[in-house]
């Protein structure tokens, strides 16, 4: 269930993550969404570097991804 927030937030910061999310094919709601997961998660969890932090959630990766199988392509792809 989606409840309504209401944020105050400096307007050239809005500005330019509307500009980002429209360039990533996403909803401003989804990146501050995605961004307050990524803190919940973080919690209590060891230090991500800042660099990190700010590619979280920037890939938007389909369900049935299979991660392990397409680090082994590249791999073989690499070293083969």
């Amino acid at each position: 269930m989606t409840t309504k927030l209401t944020l105050t937030v400096e307007k050239e910061i809005i500005e330019r993550a509307k500009s980002y999310a429209k360039n990533t094919g996403r909803s401003l709601s989804e990146l501050i969404e995605n961004y307050l997961e990524t803190v919940i998660q973080e919690s209590g969890t060891e230090e991500i570097s800042p660099k990190l932090k700010k590619i979280v959630g920037a890939v938007k990766l389909p369900k049935n991804f299979d991660e392990e199988k397409e680090l082994r392509s590249y791999l073989e792809d690499k070293h083969l």
